[in-house]
């Protein structure tokens, strides 16, 4: 039996570029699956902003401070991003915050088979729901909805992982690495995903 295609999908959960890099290539590997083909996803972590506080607070406060209220409210109006991909991303409701626990759940995920299902819902809960991903409650309610089995641990390998990962140079996120094969970033489409996935 041929072993399943290895990929390691680097990521943020509140990189609204990762989360349509995400769905694309979530797509494209059912896609693969439902021809037959396996794949088995492998998510590594990546902070944009390492220092936010977990007590998260309003992306459109944090977009006020740093690009001005005018760009913020510009930015918080568009709703075209994501339509094409069907996703409903509402910046407005967004709660920027620290992604640290959100990725050690997603690695404990990723070690049970379950790391898309927690990504996706990780990014819906940032990008639709207007939930705090930082907040125990809220990752209790993923991991009650999607079956994970996790403890307290892993966040000393999420530490030495993020570094790991900061250390291979990597573009910026998202970053697909498929085993031998290609590496995919940026504007990552569900057809190239799926011709690297076959390759």
């Amino acid at each position: 039996m041929t072993p399943p295609r290895r990929v390691e999908a680097v990521l943020d959960f509140v990189c609204v570029h990762c989360c349509i890099g995400f769905t694309r290539y979530v797509r494209a590997v059912r896609r693969h699956r439902a021809d037959g083909g396996t794949a088995e996803t492998v998510l590594r972590p990546v902070q944009l902003r390492p220092d936010a506080s977990p007590a998260g607070e309003p992306l459109i406060d944090v977009w006020s401070r740093e690009r001005g209220a005018a760009v913020a409210a510009r930015l918080a109006a568009d709703t075209s991003l994501g339509a094409e991909d069907g996703l409903e991303l509402d910046f407005r409701r967004a709660v920027f915050t620290n992604t640290f626990d959100a990725h050690r759940l997603a690695a404990q995920a990723s070690g049970q088979g379950k790391g898309e299902e927690v990504a996706e819902r990780l990014f819906r809960a940032y990008f639709t729901d207007g939930l705090n991903i930082a907040d125990p409650a809220v990752l209790a309610r993923i991991v009650a909805e999607t079956g994970v089995v996790t403890d307290d641990g892993g966040a000393d390998a999420v530490r030495a992982e993020l570094a790991r990962v900061r250390e291979l140079g990597l573009p910026a996120p998202p970053v697909f690495l498929f085993a031998d094969g290609p590496v995919l970033s940026g504007e990552v489409r569900e057809d190239d995903v799926l011709a690297a996935l076959r390759a």
